[in-house]
């Protein structure tokens, strides 16, 4: 068997500042520290800074006032941040940048009177977070036949803005129906999908044509994670999102000689090792590492925590 092992995969700038951040908080300031969602979107993750110290919550109303909270790299609407300052939490901020874009075109749009467009998947934390930047401005869709059915104002006063962690093909169907029924519609001055999102879609693309399977190690919630395991399977190869190696099935690589292994944004490297150490064990694998793209993308510490990480 062959492991075509795909570069980039696993973390993005987004996720390491967002992780670093909180194993900062945790150790300059006495746990627990408090993180409004899930840092990330990955179950490995979430567990083990829980055995840290980090308590997740849901809703604002179970912190104790006056304690630490960080807000996790999906972003969170105004209304949060207000109930944070009005129970006196001390915030640090761990937005990926790149949501922070997404947010602030939000802002722009609404000010100059348009109605938005967020294509962006029902229920995600940052599609709710984007959302509570203009309320009542912003209509969600996800799929063309969502444009189809949509009603606005003034058809030439839109604009549209897309959740980062999209197929950027699924993305681009819905844009295009868009384009094609409102000519006027304003686009973002720069495409809101991410960088990360769209290098490990194409490195799927690419690789897939040469592999008998897919596998994507990443949770079940994390939206990039799960687009790259539907990728496989549109490029017509079976395809299995994990979370690690106990999720593994002999019988998938009975008829597999080349297997494609990468990882969505969220889920570390030592998982994707695990899964590699298992197929060599059990299949004699041998690695090939295939590089689509190189990154180098980092981002600053949010401020509150650059004095500590010096």
């Amino acid at each position: 068997m062959k492991i075509l092992l795909a570069s980039p995969r696993g973390f993005c700038a987004g996720v390491e500042m967002a992780i670093e951040s909180l194993e900062l908080a945790l150790e300059a300031f006495s746990p627990p520290i408090y993180v409004y969602h899930e840092i990330v979107h990955n179950k490995f993750i979430v567990e083990q800074f829980e055995k840290s110290g980090a308590i997740f919550v849901a809703d604002l109303e179970s912190v104790p006032p006056g304690s630490t909270l960080l807000f996790s790299a999906h972003g969170v609407s105004p209304k949060i941040r207000s109930q944070a300052k009005d129970r006196k939490l001390q915030a640090i901020d761990a937005t990926c940048p790149l949501v922070t874009k997404v947010h602030l075109e939000a802002i722009k749009y609404a000010k100059e009177g348009r109605t938005i467009i967020l294509i962006g998947h029902d229920g995600h934390d940052e599609v709710i977070g984007t959302m509570g930047e203009a309320p009542g401005k912003i209509v969600l869709i996800e799929t063309p036949e969502d444009v189809d059915r949509l009603e606005v104002r003034d058809p030439n006063h839109i604009a549209y803005l897309t959740q980062t962690t999209l197929s950027v093909d699924d993305a681009n169907r819905v844009i295009c129906r868009l384009q094609s029924r409102f000519p006027k519609i304003v686009a973002p001055p720069k495409d809101d999908i991410c960088y990360a999102t769209q290098n490990r879609q194409q490195a799927v693309r690419q690789l897939a044509a040469e592999a008998d399977f897919v596998l994507v190690v990443g949770s079940q919630n994390s939206s990039n994670s799960q687009r790259l395991a539907d990728i496989g399977q549109e490029c017509g190869k079976p395809s299995r999102l994990i979370d690690g190696v106990e999720d593994l099935d002999e019988t998938w690589f009975e008829e597999s000689q080349t297997v494609m292994v990468t990882a969505g944004a969220s889920a570390p490297e030592s998982l994707v090792q695990e899964v590699c150490s298992y197929l060599i064990k059990r299949f004699g694998a041998r690695i090939e590492l295939c590089e689509i793209r190189k990154e180098q993308v980092t981002f600053l510490l949010p401020r509150e925590l650059r004095s500590v990480a010096t």
